[in-house]
């Protein structure tokens, strides 16, 4: 039985995921690597912000420090945070149901913290929310289960009676070995790996949206 719900942000609940690519070639465009590879997005966007700048300091040869890396990231998309990124379609329904049933629900999330509370404060949403954590708070990231066990300790839920929605595989395959019900949610910078989301997830949906249809 569904108790509570953690989201995920980037490609879950707002549709982001283009911002990121595009920002990583500019970072790297910027600091001299005119043909950054095709798939250097879909690698780092398994990894949390510090390791992020840790991959592109030792694949690209960069001159500058880890802390460079990090603030000119997040000076490139915050315009995009503050001011345009859309919710994903079906997000306000989905939300305003839970609230009719008492679910609590909040975010876990390895974007910038202060990132995810403005997008979040800007569509009406982090009120709403019973927790927001960041790899701020768990550097590791979602490839280690801690971060979605303090989420459900917040809640103060059991696992088995908690469901993660994720767009991606390995936050999906992290939260299933952690004894999560997990829910895959489409979007299109994951669409390769749609086949194994769908075979590992208990749910898959189209729209968010549709989760409704479980609860």
């Amino acid at each position: 039985m569904i108790k509570g719900i953690i989201f995920d942000l980037d490609g879950t609940l707002i549709d982001s995921m283009n911002v990121w690519c595009e920002t990583d070639r500019i970072f790297l465009r910027e600091n001299g690597v005119e043909n950054p590879p095709e798939d250097i997005s879909e690698r780092v966007k398994k990894l949390t912000v510090d390791k992020s700048a840790e991959l592109f300091i030792k694949e690209f040869g960069l001159e500058c420090s880890a802390d460079y890396i990090i603030r000119r990231i997040e000076e490139i998309v915050q315009h995009e945070y503050f001011c345009k990124i859309p919710l994903k379609k079906g997000v306000p329904e989905l939300l305003d149901f839970l609230d009719s049933k008492g679910i609590p629900y909040g975010v876990a999330t390895v974007t910038y913290k202060n990132l995810a509370e403005a997008v979040l404060k800007r569509h009406g949403i982090y009120e709403r929310l019973h927790f927001l954590l960041t790899s701020a708070d768990f550097p590791q990231g979602k490839k280690n289960p801690d971060m979605y066990i303090r989420c459900a300790e917040i809640m103060g839920l059991s696992p088995e009676n908690v469901l993660i929605i994720e767009d991606s595989l390995h936050c999906i395959e992290t939260a299933v070995r952690a004894g999560f019900l997990t829910a895959g949610v489409y979007d299109s910078f994951s669409e390769n790996d749609m086949e194994n989301i769908i075979r590992i997830s208990d749910y898959y949906f189209n729209e968010i949206s549709e989760i409704k249809d479980i609860i």
